[in-house]
């Protein structure tokens, strides 16, 4: 089966609308640093670019956690690939992630990480999937809601493929 990638988002409009959640969080956190940690692999794109553009003293760091296989559904299965290199006890804390699909991940990843005691702590998704959601999750800065398709670039992938495409397509098979 063959598949081909339909703009969903353009590289122009993703760079603006991070500019602008970079300016909010510059304002939120004025005279404050803040400790973004990035979900791997899918959110390095975004965080790279967000943190660019936060004003603010950042601090950064990794996990990877994963509820995905190589298809386009969640298995439900949540798995710590990667865990933090720093403690973030006492740190205003922000998780920034690719996409917020069902949720599951990131309740657990939160629950996970209000206990090792931040100051704060908010989550930042680039996008948004509501529609999907089975588990409640406060999303404190959201770049776009999309409808309920499966999406690449820009950190995304399918198969490990098209992470590099420098904007967000729809994945549509032949």
């Amino acid at each position: 089966m063959a598949e081909h990638i339909k703009v969903l988002l353009t590289e122009e409009e993703l760079s603006v609308k991070i500019q602008t959640i970079g300016e909010q969080i510059s304002r939120d956190y004025a005279g404050k640093e803040v400790h973004l940690i990035c979900v791997l692999k899918g959110g390095v794109f975004f965080m790279c670019e967000l943190a660019k553009r936060i004003t603010v003293p950042v601090s950064l760091d990794f996990m990877a956690v994963s509820s995905y296989g190589s298809g386009t559904k969640s298995g439900g299965v949540v798995k710590i690939v990667k865990d933090l290199d720093e403690p973030i006890k006492g740190k205003h804390v922000i998780v920034v992630e690719d996409i917020v699909d069902s949720g599951r991940t990131l309740s657990y990843l939160l629950e996970m990480l209000w206990a090792r005691n931040p100051e704060s702590m908010r989550l930042c998704t680039l996008l948004d999937k509501p529609d999907r959601r089975v588990v409640d999750v406060k999303v404190d800065y959201t770049g776009f809601k999309i409808p309920d398709e499966f999406v690449v670039g820009y950190g995304l992938d399918y198969g490990q493929k098209y992470r590099n495409l420098p904007y967000i397509g729809v994945v549509e098979f032949d």
